[in-house]
C-alpha cells in the first residue's frame, strides 16, 4: 500500500489484503481536484439539521456534520443517537425542517435523493444494497445507470480495488460473503463516479479480519480525493482510520474532533469506548 498522505498510521498494515496494483478512481480524483468550492466551507456539509421522518417528532436537532475532499469522516455514537438519520438527512431521505444541506457550495437540501445522485452524492445503505440475482459484474453495470460515457475504465478501477469481485464476476451476489457483497455495494456506488462516497454501517455483520480488509479500500478511496462520510458502530477502529469524527446523542453533536483527538479523550472513551 503506498503511504497515506492524510494519515502515516491508520488503516490497516497488512499488505497481503491491501491493493496494490496502485490503480485510482481517475476520473473521480480528477473531479474532487478541479471542483474547490470557494466558500471557504467543507466540500459536504449538513449544517445545524434539524428534522425527522414525515410528520414524526424531531431526530436531528441542530446536528451537523462535513467532509473535506480525501477525508474519512465517521459518525458514531450510541444505538438510537440518530447516526443513521443524520446519513439519510444529508441524503434526502428525510425532511430537513432547519439548516441546509450543501455539496461543494451548492445547497441541495431540497433535492431529491435521485437528483443528488446526479449531482454526485453515491450513498451505500446499510442493507439491501445489492441484487441478489444478477452478478456481481451486472450489479456494477447497474451502478453506471446515470452514466452515458464508456464506464469500462470505471470498472477497471473497481476491480483493481476490490481484486475478488473481479474473480467472482460472473457469480450470483447473493452467493457471495457478507464482505464481498459489502464490495460489490461500494464498487456499484463508484460506479457513478460520484463526489461523495456515503457508507452507512459499512462492517455490520462482518467479522473483524473482513472489516479491517473494508476499511483499508475505504482508505484507498479516500486517497484518489473522494470525501467519505461513513456511519459505524465499530466505533474504536472506525476512529483509528479517521480524519474527522462526530459522536452524535439524542440527535445532537455531543463531540468532534480527529479520531485521534476523541480516542484520547477520556469522556468518550468512557462513555462510548468502554473504557
Amino acid at each position: 500500500m503506498t503511504k497515506s498522505p492524510y494519515q502515516d498510521d491508520r488503516g490497516n498494515k497488512d499488505r497481503s489484503i491491501t491493493n496494490t496494483g496502485g490503480g485510482t478512481l481517475t476520473a473521480a480524483k480528477n473531479a474532487a481536484r478541479d471542483s474547490v468550492a470557494q466558500t471557504g466551507e467543507p466540500f459536504l456539509i449538513g449544517d445545524a439539521m434539524t428534522g425527522g421522518y414525515g410528520k414524526g417528532p424531531d431526530i436531528l436537532h441542530a446536528c451537523t456534520i462535513a467532509a473535506e475532499k480525501g477525508e474519512i469522516a465517521v459518525i458514531v455514537g450510541p444505538n438510537g443517537a440518530g447516526k443513521s438519520t443524520a446519513m439519510k438527512a444529508v441524503f434526502g431521505m428525510l425532511n430537513v425542517n432547519e439548516g441546509a444541506v450543501r455539496l461543494d457550495g451548492e445547497d441541495i437540501t431540497h433535492l431529491s435523493p435521485q437528483q443528488r445522485v446526479v449531482k454526485g452524492m453515491g450513498f451505500v445503505p446499510q442493507t439491501s444494497n445489492i441484487f441478489t440475482s444478477m452478478t456481481v459484474e451486472e450489479n456494477l453495470e447497474m451502478g453506471a445507470f446515470i452514466r452515458r460515457d464508456d464506464f469500462k475504465d470505471t470498472m477497471t478501477q473497481v476491480y483493481d480495488l476490490f481484486p475478488i469481485l473481479k474473480d467472482k464476476r460472473n457469480q450470483p451476489a447473493g452467493e457471495l460473503s457478507g464482505g464481498q457483497r459489502q464490495q460489490v455495494a461500494v464498487g456499484r456506488a463508484l460506479m457513478t463516479q460520484p463526489k461523495v462516497l456515503m457508507l452507512d454501517e459499512p462492517t455490520a455483520g462482518v467479522s473483524p479480519i473482513v472489516m479491517d480488509e473494508l476499511f483499508d479500500r475505504i482508505i484507498e478511496v479516500a486517497r484518489t480525493g473522494i470525501p467519505i462520510l461513513m456511519v459505524e458502530q465499530n466505533a474504536r477502529q472506525a476512529l483509528e482510520i479517521a480524519d474527522k469524527a462526530y459522536v452524535l446523542v439524542q440527535g445532537r453533536n455531543a463531540h468532534t474532533g480527529t479520531g485521534k483527538e476523541l480516542l484520547a479523550d477520556e469522556q468518550v472513551r468512557r462513555s462510548f469506548l468502554g473504557g
